[in-house]
């Protein structure tokens, strides 16, 4: 088994400023370069933007004392090396995803799993198998829904077919990610998850649920209509907020995971689910806008933490942070049209971090990590013990 609270050393964050370089950076605070190059996964001649934070390794050692459950979902697609590299800071991988049909019946990815789910169980890390209604065209499909919530043939099938899909691959556990749930299948849903963790307990399967960002009880919308905070965390094992795409790829540009709106939801949440229960969502990813924005025709870009920085360095501009909802940006001119970037970096992570604590949330859950950001990483094991 890969230990996952390898040793640690005390973790600051250094923003960038005019004149800075790799080297002067490393003289000021007494460490090599490489340190700084490795754990910021730097790209030579290690070229630096003004306002890009930088994770330093300053020596001493950290003793975190929170302990963490940490999952992380990943495509069939994803890069062994990526996956090997990111399993030894998770608790558990979740196979995105499998389908099912009007019948019952379990659809597996299109993309063969098994190489996922070996990785996992030899890092010591529990696969779990993400369900999902995904219809013919890749969507979330209600409909499959409501076949399955509100016919007890249909769902004594899918758990027949989900236990024997568990037992012979290998999976621990199951997470259930219904997503646009019609508000009149609001308690057949939660009585449905129910169902499955009845079902499925007796086997020593954990049963999670992927609940929409909500802030209130009666908030409006097909995404959070059907989801009831009360009746699935009662229903569940435990529960992933997905608290990530204010900023999405239709959207206007604004920050993927805006610090005030997640503890609004985290605050709702506590309210209706015992924190213990509670995994917080959080986003491995930014996207890049081409302005004007214009509703119904813009599609903004999805890029990786790693890739906006790489933009920003690129056009010679500086990266801005908003103290509001704390997330990092920039605009940049590429072939005469402006770009608008938000993404993720440390500062905005150590924001997300400190949020598990104060509201003693059980962990955290990341969508996705098919793109490998070693910073975040480094600082989630300083920060907590994973379990």
């Amino acid at each position: 088994m890969i230990n996952k609270n390898p040793e640690r050393f005390f973790m600051e964050i250094y923003v960038v400023k005019e004149g800075d370089t790799v080297d002067s950076i490393a003289d000021s605070y007494g460490i090599s370069v490489s340190s700084i190059v490795f754990d910021n996964q730097l790209v030579y001649p290690y070229p630096l933007a003004v306002g890009q934070a930088l994770l330093i390794s300053t020596g001493g050692g950290n003793t975190p004392d929170y302990p963490v459950f940490v999952n992380g979902y990943a495509y069939p697609f994803i890069e062994q090396d990526t996956l090997d590299e990111t399993l030894p800071f998770l608790s558990s991988l979740s196979v995105f995803s499998y389908g099912f049909t009007t019948a019952g019946e379990l659809v597996p990815p299109a993309i063969d799993d098994t190489f996922m789910i070996r990785s996992a169980l030899d890092a010591g890390v529990r696969p779990v198998l993400t369900l999902t209604p995904f219809g013919a065209d890749g969507n979330f499909n209600n409909f499959l829904v409501t076949s399955v919530v509100n016919n007890e043939e249909v769902k004594s099938n899918l758990l027949s077919s989900l236990l024997a899909v568990l037992q012979e691959k290998k999976f621990q556990g199951v997470d259930i990610d219904f997503e646009y749930v019609l508000p009149e299948d609001r308690i057949p849903y939660a009585e449905f998850v129910a169902d499955v963790r009845n079902f499925l307990s007796p086997y020593g399967y954990h049963v999670s649920v992927a609940l929409a960002p909500k802030t209130s009880d009666n908030q409006s919308g097909l995404l959070y209509e059907g989801h009831d905070y009360g009746l699935l965390g009662e229903a569940a094992d435990s529960v992933l907020l997905m608290t990530y795409e204010w900023g999405y790829t239709y959207g206007p540009p604004m920050a993927v995971a805006p610090i005030n709106q997640v503890r609004r939801v985290v605050e709702y949440a506590v309210s209706r689910i015992e924190p213990s229960k509670i995994d917080l969502g959080i986003p491995n990813y930014g996207y890049d806008w081409t302005l004007p924005y214009v509703r119904g025709n813009s599609r903004a870009r999805t890029v990786s933490n790693l890739e906006a920085v790489q933009l920003a360095i690129d056009a010679g501009v500086s990266i801005e942070f908003d103290e509001t909802v704390m997330s990092p940006h920039f605009r940049y001119e590429k072939e005469g049209q402006t770009h608008e970037v938000w993404f993720e970096d440390v500062r905005s992570y150590r924001e997300k971090f400190a949020l598990i604590p104060t509201y003693s949330l059980r962990g955290m859950g990341y969508w996705q990590i098919m793109r490998f950001f070693r910073p975040n990483w480094l600082l989630l094991a300083d920060s907590f013990v994973i379990q």
